[in-house]
């Protein structure tokens, strides 16, 4: 084993010591912005040098789970159990592939696709619980409630442009319709939209603040 990798696989093990320690103490207290950014950077240091190595599959692991606690650094996520559990996987995975390079000076293959799948749905929120399906599915249920013409499409969806709509005159385009129930609709009904509402304003600004960080 050349000089380059142990050093790397005895600083690596030793971060993830370190980075398991304290995810323990990030779930007691999950607002502490120092304990946040040391974790941020254990994890960053095991990628770092992955590049050096040509370790492919351990970059890509560190690399999705280092994106999340970047956002939790900045503010843009807050944590989660389920989103605990995915970093806590992450770690897991990058100890298997160290223990491969221990063992044979070469990185063990394995297919970490949904792990990291998983990681990167926190970024847009696919993964929580503003996702975009789960919108779809409340409009849904609030389209089968109520008559359609009292319920507009999902806010969320972009109109399609066609030939018709080009060559309307202004006497033959209507206004467009509002997300609000008319006064017919059940109580539960309207509740549901103005959640989705809420919800979809708070995806929107949780996308431009990742945006902004990013930039």
């Amino acid at each position: 084993m050349d000089d380059l990798l142990r050093e790397f696989l005895t600083e690596s093990q030793e971060n993830l010591l370190r980075l398991e320690n304290e995810i323990v103490l990030l779930e007691q207290s999950p607002d502490d912005r120092d304990l946040l950014g040391s974790i941020f950077r254990s994890m960053h240091t095991i990628k770092g040098t992955c590049g050096f190595l040509g370790l492919e599959r351990l970059e890509s692991v560190a690399h999705a789970a280092e994106n999340v606690l970047g956002s939790l650094r900045d503010g843009t996520l807050s944590i989660s159990d389920a989103m605990v559990s995915d970093i806590l996987a992450s770690i897991d995975v990058i100890r298997e592939i160290l223990d491969g390079l221990e063992e044979t000076q070469e990185e063990p293959l394995g297919d970490d696709t949904d792990l990291i799948d998983r990681l990167d749905a926190w970024l847009g929120n696919d993964g929580g619980p503003n996702s975009d399906a789960e919108l779809d599915a409340l409009f849904a249920t609030a389209q089968r409630a109520v008559p359609s013409s009292e319920v507009a499409p999902h806010p969320a969806a972009e109109p399609e442009a066609s030939a018709e709509a080009e060559t309307a005159t202004d006497a033959d385009t209507a206004p467009a319709p509002t997300a609000t129930a008319g006064p017919d609709v059940s109580d539960e009904v309207a509740a549901m939209m103005a959640e989705a509402d809420r919800l979809i304003a708070e995806q929107k600004a949780a996308r431009a603040a990742t945006e902004q960080a990013e930039a």
